[in-house]
Parts: C-alpha cells; structure tokens; sequence
C-alpha cells in the first residue's frame, strides 16, 4: 500500500519486474519500498550503487548503527524496523538493541558509537549547525577524517531514501511483524505502522 499507485507485482515487465526480482533474491519477497519505485526503477538503481560505494567503507555494523541513528532521528519507522532487523539478526540481542533503539546514549555502546551515531543524528537534524569541533570530538575517538566523511554520507543518504518512502506512504512489510514485542515497538517509534498485507512474490517467468 502506498499513497500513489504501483505497478503491480503481477504485472510488473522490463526494469521494473527486474528491480522487483532483485529485492526478492535479497529478501524473499517483493517489499514495499521497492513498489514505490516502480516508476523509475532507474533512480533505485542509481540509490544502491551509491549505497554500496558508501556502506563498502564502514564495518557492517558500524553502517547499521549509523543508518538506525538517521532513521531515528526521522522517526523513520520502515527504516528503523529493516536496519533493527540486520542489527538484531547479525550483532545484538533483542533487550540489548531495544535500549540501543530507546536511547543509544545510555545503552552499552562503546564511547566511539555513541559519537558516531550523534554525529548522524546531527547530520539529520540540522547539519548545517555542526561545527568543527564536533568533527575533532570523531578525531579523538579514533576516527580519521576518511571516516567522518562515511558517517556523514551514510546518515545523508538515508535522508533521501527515508524521506521518498515515508512521503509516498510506503509501509514497512509484513515480515518485521515478527520481531520481539519491546524491540518491534521501539522500532515503530515513527507515523507509518506495519503493514497488515502479505508479502507479495515476483512468479516465476
């Protein structure tokens, strides 16, 4: 479901049914966010090469943490739930990354996340209002500035993808519904629920 139509999954041809097929092979189903890209599947193209020229730098984890911090600060909900998910999936339990989601700050986080998720949660908020100082408190948590630039690119990339799918309507999928009750709920924390549709499946050609 989405504010504005999509090309059915059904009836998806060309680009578009390659896009669908493509987020199908990574997830298992067609989700919502890549519907809304249906009508210029050559944007959402453009977006995953540009992330992966990002998140290539970043320690997985690291990437997860700094895209979460973005999409909270957004209270981007389908963002927050599929970022949780690699998080709670690959490196943190379910009551460890509730607190994380709750406030990252007081969570058992080392020193240098909790400055590189601010940092992105400053990129979100006002950007314009960081100073150079806030860049020098990175360098003394070990951060040189190669990697201050993939903080601020990450946290900035998520703005657009965050932005396009929550101003669309996209809801997050199905699937996440599975996800613990306290983290689920912590992860929700923004406008859009989760979807209540089955997750829909590209047949085979």
């Amino acid at each position: 479901m989405a504010f504005i139509r999509t090309v059915p999954v059904d009836e998806a041809t060309g680009d578009v049914r390659a896009m669908y097929e493509r987020t199908q092979a990574s997830l298992g189903y067609v989700p919502n966010y890549a519907k809304v890209f249906s009508h210029r599947p050559q944007v959402m193209a453009a977006w995953s090469a540009l992330l992966a020229s990002i998140r290539g730098n970043l320690e997985p984890r690291q990437y997860e943490l700094i895209t979460l911090a973005a999409a909270r600060a957004m209270q981007c909900s389908y963002c927050m739930l599929a970022h949780g998910t690699v998080l709670r999936q690959k490196f943190y339990s379910a009551p460890q990354l509730t607190k994380i989601a709750a406030d990252f700050a007081r969570a058992d986080l080392t020193p240098a996340d909790v400055a590189m998720m601010a940092f992105a949660e400053r990129v979100v908020r006002d950007a314009t209002a960081i100073t150079d100082a806030e860049v020098g408190a990175l360098r003394e948590h070990g951060f040189p500035d190669a990697q201050v630039f993939d903080i601020a690119a990450a946290a900035a990339a998520r703005c657009f993808f965050s932005k396009v799918v929550d101003a669309l309507g996209a809801l997050p999928d199905a699937a996440y519904a599975g996800l613990e009750d306290d983290l689920k709920r912590e992860l929700t924390g923004g406008s859009r629920p989760i979807s209540r549709e089955t997750p829909e499946r590209v047949a085979p050609a």
